[in-house]
């Protein structure tokens, strides 16, 4: 005999020893698994369409599979991988909430009362204020606040007062004023 026609039959010898070794879950599984992939390769046109239907059909007895089995099938281990990611995806996602959490009208009203009654308050003052208090509310956040409630930021509420006169510059001496 030649050794191109036993090498072939040897190697189908060895593929029925290790078939006797297999549970009949296993075996089960691969035959539903191939039957599945030729009736949807047998349906699709140039290219295999899967739906879900189908994917459950292939993706549940997979496990069942040897790992050598599991590679070479039309459905990979990394294909059923990428399809429970994407149905995940697709089924837990939360709403998106972009920007900040909206202030309560009773911190907005708090805001305003703290800026009318401590007119020489910056907005980093108030933003303190009310940390202290348990609101935590942004910088930028109590100035929209107060521009809604038209109350002008803090040096053009400072009344009563006269902001700083700048300091004269000295003149040394040979120079010219």
């Amino acid at each position: 005999m030649s050794i191109r026609l036993l090498y072939p039959i040897l190697l189908r010898l060895a593929g029925w020893l290790i078939l006797l070794g297999r549970s009949t879950a296993s075996k089960d599984a691969e035959i539903l698994i191939l039957r599945h992939e030729v009736a949807v390769l047998r349906r699709t046109q140039p290219r295999p369409r899967m739906e879900w239907a189908d994917r459950a059909v292939l993706a549940a007895p997979i496990r069942h599979l040897p790992r050598t089995l599991r590679a070479h099938r039309l459905v990979t281990p990394g294909t059923v991988l990428r399809w429970h990611q994407r149905l995940v995806a697709r089924k837990w996602t939360y709403p998106n909430r972009t920007g900040r959490r909206p202030v309560s009208a009773a911190v907005r009203a708090l805001v305003g009362q703290l800026a009318t009654e401590n007119p020489a308050w910056g907005y980093r003052r108030i933003q303190g204020e009310l940390l202290k208090l348990g609101h935590q509310v942004s910088a930028s956040s109590i100035r929209r606040i107060l521009k809604q409630l038209k109350i002008p930021p803090a040096p053009q509420r400072n009344t009563g007062t006269t902001p700083p006169q700048p300091v004269p510059r000295m003149i040394r001496r040979g120079q010219g004023a």
